[in-house]
């Protein structure tokens, strides 16, 4: 009877430390808008949904850039990721197609659930073939997990990362920030930010 009790407390208290280990993991965000000012490390950003946020750049921050390319960019063997919705008769439609550069190969691989719309998802993978079609082209996406055919039309926006740098941050200028790490203060803190170049919106 005494050894049972052990292993029930002991139970409770390893559901107790992981419970306790979730709790201390901060909450990420993802920031979608356009800068309003800048004040050392820290971005005053108006959101896409129109509420203001604080957002501080850790001091070795990552800046990187999004310029504009087209269909003939996506090749096979290319990374990319897709932001797609579903279609009525069970396809997907990419809303957007960003490729990544060899050096960012295996970022977020794999097919999930995104916060772009309802319904919408967010696969990132291999391009395994593109096939051209009257208005576009389907490409299949491998991933680990498996695979995902997605269609690329005429409107779906494609871009592609670039290096860039923080002198990219200033007003006006449009950012995605994919993981804000929510602080204990309510306050947003972010390694990385994607700048929008020469009038591109990040389109994820």
């Amino acid at each position: 009877m005494t050894q049972k009790i052990f292993c029930v407390l002991g139970a409770a208290a390893l559901a107790l430390v992981a419970t306790a280990s979730l709790a201390q993991q901060p909450q990420t965000v993802r920031v979608r808008g356009t800068i309003e000012a800048v004040a050392g490390a820290v971005l005053s950003i108006k959101a896409r949904d129109g509420s203001d946020l604080k957002v501080k750049m850790t001091d070795n921050v990552n800046v990187v850039g999004l310029v504009k390319a087209t269909l003939d960019d996506i090749k096979p063997g290319s990374f990319v990721g897709s932001t797609a919705m579903p279609e009525q008769d069970g396809t997907w439609k990419a809303v957007e197609v960003h490729i990544f550069p060899e050096a960012m190969r295996g970022t977020g691989e794999g097919d999930r659930a995104y916060d772009y719309k309802p319904k919408s998802t967010m696969t990132n993978g291999t391009v395994d073939a593109s096939v051209a079609k009257v208005n576009g082209s389907t490409m299949t996406l491998k991933y680990k997990e498996g695979e995902k055919k997605i269609d690329v039309t005429p409107e779906t926006a494609i871009v592609m990362y670039v290096p860039s740098n923080k002198a990219e941050l200033k007003p006006g200028a449009k950012i995605y920030i994919a993981g804000a790490n929510k602080q204990a203060d309510g306050t947003l803190e972010t390694g990385r930010v994607n700048v929008g170049l020469n009038g591109v919106t990040p389109p994820m």
